[in-house]
Order: C-alpha cells, then structure tokens, then sequence
C-alpha cells in the first residue's frame, strides 16, 4: 500500500502509527508542520512551511490557509492509495480539502467531542471532514459519545472504532526497575502514585496536586511522580510550594517512551483527573503495567474501569474523594495488587496493540478495494 498520513509529526502516538505500517513494508509518506525524531527511515517526511507575520493569531490563520493549498498539492505528487487525516478538526480536514479519495478521518477523542462544542470554527471543519470521509476512525468507544457525534451531523455508519492499543510485551510489570526509585531518592518501601498527563488544562492535574496535601496527612512517606509537560507546569510547581508537598512531588516533565514501561511498573497507583478523553492510552498503558488507576469517572474510563474490582472511579476536580481512593488502596496493598492483575489482563484483551494495528489495515485494504 502507499499511505499518506496528515497528522502531528511531533505526537508520539502518530509516530506509532506511522512506523507500524512502515515496518511492515508499505510506502508510507507523513504530511506535517512539526516533528519528533524517532520515525523509520523509509518513511518520507513532508513539512509544511509556516508563515511568520508578526502577529501570532495572523500567523496562525494565514499559515492555515497556506497549508490547504500545500496538502492538496502534496497528495497530488504523492498519488497515494488512500489518505488518512488524523485530528478531525485540525489535519482530518486539512486532508478532507485534498479532494482524495478514499479518505479517512481519525478521530482522537477530544477533536470530535470537545473542540466543536467551544469552537465554532471547529465545529465547521470537524464537520466538513466528517462529510467528506469514506470511513470515519474513531479512537474511542462510538456509544458513549454518540449523542455528542450524532449532533455534529457524522453518518454512523462510517464509523470504525479502533483503538490505539498498548503493546503489553513493552508495558509490563516485568520492566519494574528499582534503579527508577533510587534515582528519584524514593525508598523501596514507600508508596508510589504517578499521573503521565499533559500540564494542560483539559487534563486538570491540579486535582492531583491537592489531592496531595491530604494523603500525606494519613500516610507521610506517599510520593508522588507528575510526569508531562504543558503550560500549567509553572502554576502546578508553584502550587505545590505553596501547600508545602513540593518535598514530596516530584515534576519530571515528559519521559521518553522507552523509559516510561519503567516508570509506571514501578508506580503503586496511577492518577488521571482529565476532564475529558477518548480511550486514554495512558490508562491503558498504566493498566498493562500493573499501576492500580484512580481516575475520572467519565464516558470514557467507565468502560475500562469496573469500579472497586480492577480500579477506583472518582468526580471530576473532586481532590478529596480521589484523596481519599488512594489513602484507601495504599493502606490496602492485596486490594491494590489485585486491581493492577486484572487490569493487565484487560488491556491484553481488549486493547493489544497489534491486534488493533490489523483492524486498520484491513479498513485501508477493503477502501483500495473498493469494499
């Protein structure tokens, strides 16, 4: 197959994306306007020119417009098998203005149910993209969203509901690593709770900070790991100085992806307090390494988290009820122990990596076809 992806070049689950069909020998082409290192060698990277007026709102939007004639004049040259556009509101339509067909629009979660609902231009090319797509790939449960969707105007029927998926051989508690603790001057027997989420305010890790205050009350020696970045970092930082837990928290910012199997396989407890998410990869890469999660109870944890038998459920920007979900687990370690087993056994059912890379194969496939 010969695939052009317009995606995030600097998002490492398009990177994943990506490099799966590369390895597996397809001509794989990215359309972009950033990028991380770490793609195959044999993918062709493109990266859109961004304009530079000195007002950054003007940059932003002539650089927009830019790009459309650019995308289409790329996929022209590229004379791929099928196009895919990832983010509906932002590079799903950017690829949708191509004209190419077949097309597919990835939706990640919030493109689809936050964005239109605060942006109206977002609502306008989530939609165009929507209309314009042969199937519709949505990373996240379709039922617990689908009054939002059906809003939006989206044909049900083109939807395919695939997930990003973990690959449970790389996220394993075999990777458990006691240097990670030391490195961090955490002591073997002290408790561990970690949140991977961006610093963003979508992702409202502020919960998590205070939530701290009051775990250290009932069990002193708890650690806490805030692994991200984002433009909430220096408030968070500032916060935990100003309740007095900074000795206790420790901000690493954004841990590469090797590395992080480790981190979470060393953790007792995961943390999520977003406000919103499609299936997050990052529960689910928790869940694999045996991490007990403690997370938001929204649409889209609910189907991962049976709550009290693999995982507590907790309201959104309630500090003292997730406070007191992970007193409860860290004084109750057969319980804990007991969550992160079966929460492994999830993910390697319903959420293996591979097995969810082949379900978009066979999409591409049965599009070339003409299925």
């Amino acid at each position: 197959m010969r695939i052009c992806y317009v995606a995030d070049g600097a998002s490492i689950h398009t990177q994943r994306w990506v490099n799966y069909f590369a390895r597996k020998g397809h001509v794989v082409h990215l359309i972009c306007w950033k990028l991380m290192a770490g793609y195959e060698g044999n993918v062709t990277i493109h990266l859109l020119t961004r304009l530079a007026p000195k007002i950054w709102a003007v940059s932003q939007y002539l650089s927009f417009l830019f790009w459309l004639i650019q995308v289409r004049k790329l996929v022209s040259e590229i004379k791929p098998d099928v196009v895919d556009g990832h983010f509906t509101s932002v590079y799903g339509f950017l690829a949708a203005c191509s004209g190419f067909h077949p097309l597919v629009v990835t939706a990640w979660g919030s493109d689809m149910l936050v964005q239109p609902r605060q942006n109206p231009l977002s609502k306008f090319t989530t939609k165009y993209a929507s209309r314009r797509a042969d199937v519709i790939v949505c990373l996240f449960p379709v039922d617990v969203a689908k009054e939002q969707i059906t809003k939006l105007g989206v044909d049900l029927s083109k939807i395919r509901t695939v997930l990003l998926g973990v690959d449970t051989a790389d996220f394993s508690p075999s990777h458990r690593d006691e240097k990670i603790r030391e490195s961090l001057g955490i002591e073997r027997s002290q408790p561990l709770v970690i949140s991977t989420r961006a610093l963003a305010p979508i992702y409202d890790v502020e919960t998590v900070v205070r939530a701290i205050p009051l775990v250290l009350a009932e069990i002193p020696q708890a650690e806490f790991v805030i692994a991200g970045t984002g433009k909430e970092e220096g408030y968070l930082k500032d916060l935990a100085r100003v309740q007095g837990v900074s000795s206790s928290t420790r901000f690493l910012g954004w841990i590469p992806r090797t590395e992080l199997p480790k981190y979470l396989s060393s953790a007792d407890i995961y943390v999520s307090s977003s406000l919103s998410d499609g299936t997050s990869n990052s529960l689910l890469e928790a869940m694999a390494c045996e991490a007990a999660p403690v997370v938001t109870d929204i649409p889209a944890n609910r189907p991962w988290i049976d709550e009290g038998k693999n995982g507590f459920l907790f309201p959104a920007r309630d500090y003292q009820t997730l406070a007191s979900k992970i007193i409860y687990l860290l004084n109750n370690e057969e319980l804990r122990e007991s969550f992160g087993r079966t929460s492994r056994e999830i993910v390697q059912k319903k959420a293996e990596q591979q097995t969810e890379m082949e379900k978009i194969d066979s999409i591409y496939t049965e599009l070339i076809k003409g299925g």
